[in-house]
């Protein structure tokens, strides 16, 4: 799925840990483990506090832009 992938590229990038994420979009770090596994993807609300706080475009996460 290409939202884990590209997710946990940006996971990578950002320096920024699963409790950190959890805590800035409202969630639980398990929440954020099923996002990185392909367990579950975020709701509409979650994801824009996800790309918000990630500072990256929800086209890009999603697949549908290069960057």
């Amino acid at each position: 799925m290409i939202f884990t992938k590209r997710f946990n590229e940006i996971l990578k990038i950002s320096g920024k840990t699963q409790v950190e994420i959890a805590k800035a979009i409202h969630v639980s770090k398990q929440c954020v483990t099923d996002y990185k596994t392909g367990k579950s993807v975020p709701s509409i609300e979650t994801l824009y506090l996800l790309c918000k706080f990630l500072e990256i475009s929800a086209d890009y996460l999603l697949g549908l832009s290069d960057f």
